[in-house]
């Protein structure tokens, strides 16, 4: 159990919650839009399963290459592969199972998830390596997560629709967005090591700034989304609550004051998904019932 525990902080599993309800959204957004019904049972079962095993992986991944340079920096020097905790081996073995979980996931749904697998774990590989050569790492890991809601979309449909790469969309600009915010920690390390990001490349304010755009244009695609999908009131004021979550994200933080990077960062993206998910089902259970 000791060891359990140790695997699930590594993943930091608690923090599926920022992409585990986009998944869900694209689901059940996908049924309501292409059939006026809910998703089926087996469905939502190998959505899950699929995104436990994309997430996991992505982690163990993100944890094994990233280890040396952990281990260098204070802040994440005890994690659990720098401190010895889980060995190497015992990871990758992790990942390889993770993304078994995965394939099987994406294989039980429809061909064409399991064709887009390949592309999938390619994205997840890279992003760790892109710190090392640009700076616009903070894209590839919105990349990555933007599957959740297409891949929810696709596990029902079975195609690309404008819905699905509108909600994409929106939830690759709000990862890369607040991941630029954590990046701002890690600036003085980054510069020492030779590893690269947008608070290294244009500054903590110039981070920050281009942070805030990033999260107007969430709200904006987020907004879109009606034009294709006959969503209501409830829905908007869903995006109502994301626009000021994200405006309070904001507040409190700046240049000169990062104490609180951790509350915007965890609790308040954690309050976004949460509530994206929450009023977006809302509003479909309604229009259902």
């Amino acid at each position: 159990m000791s060891k359990i525990r140790l695997f699930l902080e590594m993943i930091k599993f608690e923090h599926t919650i920022f992409a585990l309800p986009y998944a869900y959204i694209g689901m059940v957004m996908a049924s309501y839009y292409t059939s006026q019904s809910w998703p089926s049972l087996m469905t939502f079962v190998w959505v899950t399963l699929a995104m436990v095993g994309a997430r996991s992986a992505a982690m163990g991944l993100n944890r094994v290459i990233d280890a040396a340079i952990d281990a260098r920096n204070p802040r994440t020097a005890g994690r659990e592969i720098p401190s010895g905790k889980i060995k190497s081996l015992e990871a990758w073995l992790f990942i390889i199972g993770s993304l078994v979980l995965l394939g099987v996931s994406a294989y039980m749904l429809n061909p064409l998830c399991f064709a887009l697998l390949p592309l999938a774990v390619a994205v997840l590989v890279l992003y760790p390596y892109c710190k090392r050569f640009t700076w616009a790492c903070h894209l590839v890991l919105g990349l990555a997560d933007s599957f959740a809601p297409l891949g929810g979309w696709i596990a029902v449909t079975g195609s690309f629709d404008m819905p699905a790469l509108l909600l994409a969309g929106a939830v690759a600009v709000w990862i890369a967005a607040f991941d630029i915010i954590y990046a701002c920690q890690d600036v003085e390390f980054d510069k020492r090591h030779g590893l690269h990001s947008i608070p290294v490349r244009f500054g903590i304010a110039g981070g920050l700034r281009l942070s805030r755009l990033m999260h107007i244009l969430t709200i904006v695609l987020f907004a879109l989304v009606p034009i294709y999908v006959d969503l209501g009131i409830v829905y908007w004021i869903g995006v109502a609550a994301v626009a000021g979550l994200l405006w309070y994200e904001h507040r409190i933080i700046s240049p000169h004051d990062m104490s609180r990077i951790d509350l915007a960062f965890f609790k308040v993206n954690s309050y976004v998904a949460s509530v994206a998910f929450v009023f977006t089902l809302g509003d479909i259970a309604i229009s259902l019932w």
